[in-house]
C-alpha cells in the first residue's frame, strides 16, 4: 500500500496540482491537511473523476482533514473529543484492515498565548484518545502535519530555531508522551542522513 500526508493550504486553491500529482504518485491512501472548505463545497466530484474516495471534515478558511482513497474508507469518524472537534483536526477511517488517524495539530502561533496552551491541551488530549482508541501491537498509522519539530535533524537552523512555535520543549515533551504510547517514526525508518528536514518555520 503506498502511503502519503500532504498539508493542501486549501483544497480548491490548490486542486489542479492534486490532481496531476495524483495522476502521477498514484497513492493508495492519502491523508489531507488543512483543506479549508466546508463539506458541502469538498470538490468531491473531481476527485472521484480522477479514481479516488473521499471521506472529509471541514470548515470554511480553516482547517479541515480528508482521506482519498482508492477503496471506500471504513468506519469512518470525523473529530475526537468534545471542545476538542468543532475545528476540524482529525479524522480516522480503516483502509484494508489498517486504522488511519489523520492530525492536523494546531500551530499555536506565539509561545504562551491563548493558541498556544490550546495546542498544549489539544496534545495532552489527543494521547488520551490514542490510548482508548486501540493497542500499541494494533495495525494503526498516524498521519498528518503534526506542526512539532522534534529533533535537530528536522529543522535546518536548531540554535536558531529552538524555542520557537514548532520546535519548543514544551511541544517535545507533549509529543514524546504521545510517541511512548508505541508509535513509530517511519520517516526516520529510511535513513538519517543530515539534511531530511521535516519542519520549515514561515
Amino acid at each position: 500500500m503506498r502511503l502519503a500526508t500532504y498539508n493542501v493550504n486549501s483544497i480548491r486553491a490548490r486542486m489542479p496540482r492534486v490532481l496531476e500529482w495524483l495522476e502521477e504518485a498514484q497513492p493508495d491512501v492519502v491523508a489531507l491537511q488543512e483543506t479549508k472548505v466546508e463539506d458541502d463545497k469538498f470538490p468531491v466530484a473531481e476527485i472521484e473523476a480522477a479514481g479516488y474516495h473521499v471521506a472529509f471534515h471541514g470548515q470554511q478558511k480553516y482547517n479541515g482533514v480528508a482521506f482519498l482513497s482508492k477503496v471506500t474508507a471504513e468506519d469512518f469518524v470525523a473529530g475526537y473529543a468534545p471542545g476538542f472537534s468543532e475545528d476540524c483536526r482529525v479524522v480516522r477511517a480503516v483502509f484494508d484492515g489498517v486504522m488511519f488517524i489523520n492530525t492536523y495539530v494546531p500551530n499555536g502561533t506565539v509561545v504562551g498565548g491563548d493558541k498556544w496552551a490550546y495546542k498544549m491541551a489539544w496534545l495532552e488530549q489527543f494521547n488520551g484518545f490514542v490510548s482508548g482508541l486501540a493497542s500499541p501491537g494494533d495495525k494503526v498509522l498516524w498521519l498528518g502535519d503534526i506542526n512539532i519539530a522534534p529533533t535537530a535533524a528536522d529543522v535546518y537552523d536548531h540554535e536558531r530555531l529552538l524555542g520557537e512555535v514548532g520546535h519548543h520543549p514544551d511541544e517535545f515533551s507533549r509529543l514524546q508522551n504521545i510517541v511512548d504510547w508505541g508509535w513509530t517514526d517511519v520517516f526516520r525508518l529510511q535513513g538519517d542522513d543530515p539534511g531530511h528536514y521535516t519542519f520549515w518555520d514561515f
